[in-house]
């Protein structure tokens, strides 16, 4: 380890949540910095902890999934904006190109809790409801919906609409993965350092 770069996942600060794509060896690690946003999102190589690409988002991260098959990472985020809102994006981010898209048509979005690939074509989707107004349980409760895309590398942004997003009201519980995610970057260091090898500068 090398004294210019103390840590292989400080470009993350403070990590949020960790998810793993073993497959591809690859590991997508979202932070949170001293005023939570913007939140930093890297994804790093598991084979070298070396970071192979860094975002930011606007909003905290809750849940973030790898395509089973295309060079993509879908990532949820939000917040309750203090007075009415759950606000949020989903957003696209292209593993290969780093470009992101950010993808729900609306300005204020939706608070995304949870994101799970059903398979090629369909991500499952948990978001808080869109307001609490006059809605006591929004805080425990959410909306599921799955959308379907023939090819989400080609998705737009700001193409999904309030009817792709609409789905059944269920319970939705707010887990914290800030420990999770701790004890994954543990174990990868410990594996790292035990390995011997030179760890690559972050971006």
């Amino acid at each position: 380890m090398s004294a210019s770069n103390p840590h292989p996942f400080s470009a993350v600060e403070e990590p949020a949540l960790a998810v793993r794509d073993e497959r591809r060896d690859l590991l997508a690690v979202a932070g949170r910095s001293e005023y939570d946003v913007p939140a930093p999102v890297a994804v790093y190589d598991t084979s070298d902890l070396g970071c192979r690409l860094l975002v930011h988002s606007r909003f905290p991260v809750h849940a973030m999934a790898f395509h089973p098959a295309l060079p993509l990472l879908v990532v949820g985020t939000g917040r309750y904006d203090g007075g009415y809102f759950f606000e949020g994006e989903l957003l696209l981010l292209h593993l290969e190109t780093g470009e992101t898209r950010s993808l729900i048509e609306d300005e204020i979005g939706r608070q995304v809790l949870e994101l799970q690939w059903v398979d090629e074509e369909a991500l499952r989707i948990l978001m808080a409801p869109p307001d609490d107004w006059q809605d006591e349980r929004a805080r425990v409760e959410g909306h599921v919906t799955v959308v379907h895309r023939g090819d989400w590398a080609a998705v737009p942004a700001r193409s999904l609409t309030g009817v792709d997003l609409a789905g059944p009201r269920v319970s939705a519980s707010r887990p914290d993965g800030r420990q999770a995610a701790r004890q994954t970057l543990a174990e990868l260091v410990r594996t790292w350092r035990a390995q011997g090898t030179d760890h690559p500068a972050d971006l």
